[in-house]
């Protein structure tokens, strides 16, 4: 077998390509550093997919060792200001950091023994379930998380977190016992809409106890919060890969089942505050939509309403057709995985940039920055299809665009929760996480179809030219949304719901 054959199945759409040899056996499981690597949007999230054949893993390892080598070396104290990593000093924001990260490594686990585990399911069928499974997660962020959020509202933010890390645990524990295809769906339901519930109360939980703190304190602590969602896309394959080498997938949920008891213990033995909701007996259809309306009514919100969709154009481009553009300009695997790490460079350098950034040019400027950067990235990538370079230009262009396509879009991320923290109260800050963290999820279910289905339909360069469109109006939308003279710092108990 080929190690740089690869397919793409986006619902019920197929695209083989010359290189491709399907899997019609599994004696790859024989060969240990041979495995399918699912690539979901990374974080992040499509209702389509991408199984690999195995990419070469000592290309992976050096790439990661010189990557992390250079972030560490980026992060050291200056005499001129603090490192990212000096709010590591807080205690409670170390545990609670700590547990994002080891939840994030089990969750790379579990996406990889998830694809696995359809192929045994279901066999070349694997595709449609992948992608049906990666539908229903982005329902379970977009419609079930505000639902639970709300009705746990009153409950402490510890106890909303480490039940949340239970019902995950528990979860990846039945996995390896399921034998038919809606099993996988139910349990990935249940198992999403828990993580749906974690990760806005963790956000909302980060200014508490960063309060005392300055605001740059609460910036590094966003900056290295995005810093472990982009590099867990590039640790958890590696650490897949090694553990394959040694065990069978199967044990990758127990990895994954580790990794929630161990996020879970670490919420216990942080001290947080007690629950800040208010106890007014508001009806739970309000306190679901509160995020929502308050964002509605705040400017600087409704700018971030419209930027979430121009990050949602470019990742879409990303993550679902980056392995085709490689393909075309004769890449294979491994330059498939090079072409994500360009990506993924671009955000984590201006992640840990953004601190001082943002202290002195401000988050509006910051975020609108990145704004003109992904729309000229997504149009200089749509000149060069039309152009159809030669395979050494079009990889350049390819490699050199993605890392302003990842910059741009971390320009934006990073900042986006200092905005829901300005404008949040004690009462209505768990509300307006969830309703970011829905609201921006909400966009993926009209991006990513769009560059899997509108690419394969009517070509890839008319899918490049909608998408470009899209966060050109997007970013429109936010300059008019957002004014200039908008104070986005001043929190207002006027929208507290």
């Amino acid at each position: 077998m080929r190690s740089s054959g690869f397919y793409v199945k986006t619902g019920n759409l197929v695209k083989s390509f010359k290189t491709a040899t399907p899997y019609r056996n599994r004696d790859f499981l024989r060969f240990p550093l041979r495995i399918p690597f699912l690539f979901p949007g990374g974080t992040h999230h499509f209702a389509g997919h991408l199984l690999m054949r195995p990419l070469q893993s000592e290309t992976y390892m050096c790439a990661a060792a010189h990557l992390c080598t250079s972030l560490v070396g980026m992060t050291r104290t200056t005499s001129a200001d603090r490192s990212t990593a000096s709010v590591l000093r807080d205690r409670r924001y170390r545990r609670l950091f700590g547990a994002q990260v080891i939840a994030l490594v089990g969750t790379g686990l579990l996406t990889v023994a998830l694809g696995l585990l359809a192929y045994d399911i279901a066999g070349d069928d694997a595709g449609a379930v992948l992608g049906t499974a990666l539908a229903i997660k982005m329902v379970a962020y977009v419609a079930i998380s505000p639902i639970i959020v709300a009705a746990t509202s009153r409950l402490s933010p510890k106890v909303v977190m480490v039940c949340s890390d239970a019902i995950r645990a528990a979860t990846a524990l039945a996995l390896p016992f399921v034998d038919a295809t809606w099993q996988i769906y139910l349990l990935i339901l249940v198992l999403q809409a828990a993580s749906g519930t974690f990760t806005p109360t963790f956000q909302s939980v980060i200014p508490t106890i960063l309060e005392d703190e300055d605001e740059d304190d609460y910036t590094r602590g966003l900056s290295l919060s995005r810093l472990a969602y982009d590099l867990e896309a590039v640790v958890s394959p590696i650490l897949a890969a090694a553990l394959l080498t040694v065990v069978t997938y199967s044990a990758l949920f127990v990895g994954t089942i580790v990794g929630f008891i161990a996020s879970g213990l670490l919420v216990v033995g942080t001290a947080l505050p007690g629950s800040s909701a208010s106890r007014s007996p508001e009806p739970l259809g309000r306190r679901i939509t509160a995020g929502a309306r308050i964002m509605v009514a705040r400017p600087t919100l409704r700018g971030l309403l419209a930027l979430n969709a121009v990050v949602a154009a470019a990742i879409g481009l990303v993550v679902v057709n980056t392995v085709v553009y490689v393909h075309d300009l004769g890449g294979d695997g491994t330059a498939v995985a090079l072409a994500l790490a360009c990506f993924g460079a671009g955000s984590m350098v201006v992640a840990l940039w953004t601190p001082r950034a943002v202290a002195r040019f401000g988050d509006r400027r910051i975020m609108m920055s990145g704004a003109v950067v992904v729309v000229a990235g997504l149009l200089l990538w749509t000149v060069a299809l039309v152009a159809a370079p030669g395979p050494i230009v079009g990889s350049a262009a390819l490699a050199v665009l993605w890392i302003a396509l990842g910059a741009g879009t971390s320009l934006i991320a990073t900042p986006s929760a200092r905005l829901v923290r300005a404008a949040a109260t004690p009462s209505t800050r768990s509300a307006l996480f969830t309703a970011q963290f829905s609201l921006s999820h909400a966009c993926y279910l009209v991006t990513y179809p769009l560059a899997g289905w509108l690419g394969v339909a009517a070509g890839q360069e008319i899918a490049a030219i909608s998408l470009t469109v899209l966060a050109t109006l997007a970013a429109i939308a936010a300059v008019r949304l957002w004014p200039a003279a908008t104070s986005d710092t001043a929190p207002s108990e006027a929208h507290s719901g």
